[in-house]
């Protein structure tokens, strides 16, 4: 059932309100991540993380899985594989690098789904996209920390950046098929597929299971929960709330962390506080839709592009959160 919009608390209507708490436990769970970093391996945290979120997906579209088909299985195992790809070194980065900035470069992702459509797809950005995505880099490189000697990346924040071209690559992939195959299907095979890639990352890199710790068994089991409880939320809100508005909702995504590490303890220098505004007013901007002179918004040159993505995305596969 499409949720009710015309009750509205201070401004907004129920279901974004409900997009604005998933948004603000998003934004929390780099925390999460980070703190679960120094009980656990990465690799192994990915592996159970979205073992988890798998077994929850299974647990709620069990009835759905009958009937796969193989096209099925690859399209679902290759966004699956974008989502190891982006969280595992995210998750990596996170051992080295605090959880407010790890947001903020993993924000970087949603100006840049649009130049990788034009380089991949050949679909090309509107000018607003463009400004945007170059106000976010100089955002990205005021949050990585800008010296004497230029830009210092440590191999937290180098993997983080890397991070975001496999998030964005899910955010293509899931435009491209999501809209083709079962929804329910592709969500189990992504996060299950996530999981055996983090675990059989391991050995390569020389990773062990971690030694038994109730910080990391409870983080992983809570973002798995998570991953689902965001799922549920956002198929039932994104009914009747445009891609635009939940897009701008999102974009609270690394402000929260950003409140949530300063809670713990977390202190971003002024430079990089600068270099974060930055970064969501280049969001924003890459999001804006020019209206027309009869009121309504110019048709976006590129029909799969990030709009169509992002509410894919809402109904496919959890965000880019930690």
């Amino acid at each position: 059932m499409k949720p009710s919009v015309s009750r509205r608390v201070l401004g907004l209507s129920v279901p974004e309100w409900a997009l604005v708490g998933i948004t603000m436990i998003w934004g929390g769970t780099f925390l999460v991540v980070h703190t679960a970093m120094q009980h656990s391996g990465p690799w192994f945290f990915v592996g159970f993380r979205f073992l988890a979120a798998g077994l929850f997906a299974v647990a709620v579209f069990w009835r759905s899985l009958r009937g796969m088909t193989w096209r099925e299985l690859g399209a679902g195992a290759a966004i699956g594989a974008a989502i190891y790809g982006g969280y595992g070194l995210q998750t990596a980065g996170l051992q080295t690098i605090d959880s407010s900035t790890s947001a903020f470069m993993t924000a970087f992702y949603v100006p840049l789904v649009p130049l990788l459509q034009w380089l991949v797809l050949r679909k090309p950005p509107r000018a607003l996209t463009l400004l945007g995505a170059g106000l976010a880099f100089v955002g990205l490189l005021l949050v990585a920390g800008i010296g004497s000697r230029g830009v210092q990346l440590g191999t937290g924040e180098i993997l983080t950046l890397i991070s975001t071209l496999p998030i964005a690559g899910e955010i293509i992939l899931i435009s491209l098929f999501g809209g083709r195959f079962d929804v329910s299907r592709l969500t189990v095979v992504q996060l299950l597929t996530a999981s055996v890639l983090g675990f059989a990352t391991m050995p390569v890199a020389g990773e062990r299971i971690p030694a038994f710790d109730p910080v990391w068994l409870f983080a992983g089991l809570g973002m798995g929960l998570a991953s689902g409880l965001i799922q549920l939320t956002m198929n039932w809100a994104q009914r009747s709330v445009s891609a635009t508005r939940a897009t701008i909702i999102y974009t609270g995504e690394p402000v929260w962390a950003g409140v949530v590490g300063r809670i713990a303890g977390e202190r971003i220098p002024p430079l990089a506080i600068l270099g974060a505004g930055l970064i969501i007013a280049g969001t924003l901007l890459s999001e804006l839709q020019p209206r027309r002179r009869d009121g309504g918004t110019a048709e976006d040159p590129d029909p799969g592009g990030i709009e169509t993505a992002a509410t894919e995305a809402g109904e496919s596969a959890p965000r880019a959160g930690a």
